[in-house]
């Protein structure tokens, strides 16, 4: 767009069009033509005086080179970094052509900057022709300044600054500065969150002589709402736990590092009086979470002497006990979920376990994942897994189902996969 001291007030109009451009979706211009005499001369000035970039320059199919030159992304919009940026192809017209005549007039192409002065004394001290130095051009009002420069050709271009249109994009930078900072921020805040996590989950094994053990959780998003846990009950006793917060993302997470911390610091109870224990687990949730929050929860605790297993499920998944035979025992719920009543009470079952015999604990991520058909993996596929790889050592076999489980969904990951498997020597 050109402008001249005849074209009347342009402020307002121009004003208008930027406000609605910052709403569109995304256009940009491509390109504009600009009838050069040597490309490469031409490039040097757009490069070497204006610190223009030169975003394509490529062989052309016919032979020739393709160079399109642009302002430096700083002095756009911020939005339009890695975009297309709008550019000026410095093109040579073929022999005696009209275009040609073309060369070294008006080219009708106009600059906005927020700084006319600025521009004109950095261009100038590299060697720019101004034939108009900056103005405040009748139209204005005292508001608006332009200038006119000259390429090693003669065209001629415009530099216009509005103290509107500056007030507005420099909002618009700091308004897009705010949001890339606080992008940063939460990027960081969320690998913090992602470091904490990790350091909530078993970082030792309680030592039992009868039973091998291993446990992983994969998190959909940074950090998830599923738990796993080995909990030391003395004397050779080991908790196994596995549980499933509602929700997903760090809002999840806080609710697992709550359930975390409500069930270490109330093990002590575990093995004399399990129920007990539950029911301070139960509470604690309760109290110091929304009335909507509440998690499943499996807890099994296992005594190295008598190969004893008790637990109760909290309308968790059945966890599976694949007996050295190849029989199979679904253990189911023996009670409702975590957190959500005040009144709650829980019943515990007990399983003597033989060698041989192997237990997965898992959440349901693990046997909701589905392909693209819409089929989920499911409870027999995961058996499957089991059995096929259950001569290996816990960490191996976990590793193989965790990764048929995964490999199953072809597609991003939608909820946490956590699993834990315990095999008796």
């Amino acid at each position: 767009m050109e402008y001249s001291a005849d074209s009347g007030s342009v402020l307002g109009p121009y004003a208008a069009a930027l406000k609605a451009a910052l709403l569109q979706p995304f256009l940009r211009l491509n390109f504009a033509t600009l009838w050069v005499r040597d490309q490469e001369r031409s490039r040097r000035f757009f490069v070497d005086k204006l610190n223009f970039e030169a975003i394509v320059d490529v062989q052309s199919p016919e032979g020739g080179r393709w160079i399109v030159v642009a302002p430096p992304a700083a002095g756009w919009l911020p939005e339009t970094a890695g975009a297309s940026l709008p550019g000026i192809a410095l093109c040579v017209p073929p022999g005696e052509s009209a275009e040609r005549q073309r060369i070294g007039q008006s080219t009708g192409f106009s600059f906005l900057t927020e700084d006319v002065r600025s521009l004109f004394e950095e261009w100038s001290r590299r060697g720019v022709h101004f034939p108009l130095p900056p103005m405040e051009p009748a139209w204005g009002s005292g508001q608006a300044r332009y200038a006119v420069f000259e390429d090693v050709d003669g065209n001629s271009f415009s530099v216009i600054e509005f103290d509107e249109a500056t007030r507005r994009l420099e909002a618009e930078r700091r308004a897009q500065a705010a949001k890339l900072e606080a992008e940063r921020q939460a990027t960081r805040d969320l690998a913090i969150a992602k470091q904490v996590q990790a350091r909530l989950f078993p970082q030792r094994q309680p030592l039992v002589r009868t039973l091998a053990y291993a446990g992983s959780c994969h998190p959909a998003r940074i950090v998830g709402g599923d738990y796993y846990d080995f909990l030391d009950l003395g004397s050779r006793r080991l908790g196994l736990v596995v549980a499933d917060i509602a929700g997903k993302g760090i809002g999840a997470a806080l609710l697992m590092a709550n359930l975390q911390a409500a069930l270490r610091s109330q093990c002590a109870t575990a093995w004399e009086e399990p129920e007990r224990f539950l029911r301070s687990v139960n509470r604690l949730l309760h109290e110091n979470t929304a009335a909507e929050d509440y998690a499943t929860l499996f807890f099994a605790e296992y005594d190295d002497a008598t190969r004893k297993l008790r637990y109760s499920n909290c309308g968790h998944p059945p966890a599976l006990l694949l007996r050295g035979d190849d029989g199979l025992e679904r253990l189911g719920a023996t009670c409702t979920v975590v957190g959500l009543f005040e009144k709650w009470d829980c019943a515990m079952e007990e399983r003597e376990l033989a060698p041989g015999d192997a237990v997965l604990l898992y959440t349901d991520g693990v046997t909701e994942a589905s392909n693209d058909e819409g089929e989920e993996f499911g409870e027999e596929r995961l058996l499957q897994a089991a059995r096929q790889h259950r001569e290996l050592s816990p960490p191996e076999l976990l590793a193989a189902v965790v990764d048929q489980a995964r490999g199953f969904s072809p597609d991003e990951q939608a909820d946490d996969v956590t699993l834990i498997v315990a095999k008796c020597k």
